[in-house]
């Protein structure tokens, strides 16, 4: 299956570490490059801004979809392609996985871990079978991966969570996994 839209769910804040926007910066330098549409959450801030402004500069084409709450809280991005209001984040979600072919993950707060773990659980259920791209920007997932783990280990997960999880250090990983120029790097 050919990857041309990527969900990106990543922090409307910026984090506390320059590696968190640089490498949302450098993945949405590399969107554009590869021709790969943006589907993000349609905010002007944090790492969520830096990699559509990236993807924009670059010339590439961003889908943002962002809830009537949300418009004043995420600063609704106005420089991009095309911006969908929802009502409400259910919508939001459901929107950005069907406008998507896969995802990439990078570092935020609570909405990206539940993101995370929706698209994880849809996949598990067969509902879709979209790569899953975690970008462990300088080791920030490394508890969630040994919780993983854990979950593994303590028989709380009916399958490998590795088979459906890619798990990449660089946004140039990101972009090979999908393009299925490398072989998935597995934790």
């Amino acid at each position: 299956m050919s990857v041309e839209r990527i969900a990106v769910f990543c922090g409307s804040k910026s984090g506390t570490s320059a590696v968190f926007v640089a490498q949302a910066t450098e993945l949405g330098a590399l969107l554009a490059k590869h021709q790969k549409t943006l589907v993000y959450g349609g905010g002007s801030v944090g790492i969520m801004g830096a990699v559509a402004d990236a993807v924009m500069q670059g010339g590439g084409q961003v889908i943002g979809v962002i809830t009537e709450l949300l418009l004043t809280w995420e600063q609704q991005h106005t420089g991009i392609t095309d911006l969908r209001v929802v009502p409400d984040m259910h919508v939001r979600k459901k929107m950005m996985y069907e406008l998507s072919d896969a995802a990439i993950i990078l570092p935020g707060g609570n909405g990206t871990l539940d993101e995370l773990f929706e698209m994880l659980t849809w996949n598990t259920l067969q509902i879709h079978d979209k790569k899953i791209v975690l970008l462990n920007s300088g080791g920030y997932y490394q508890h969630l991966i040994a919780h993983m783990h854990q979950m593994q280990a303590e028989g709380f997960l009916y399958e490998n969570w590795t088979d459906r999880l890619i798990i990449v250090n660089t946004p140039m990983e990101a972009i090979s996994v999908l393009d299925g120029d490398i072989p998935q790097n597995q934790p």
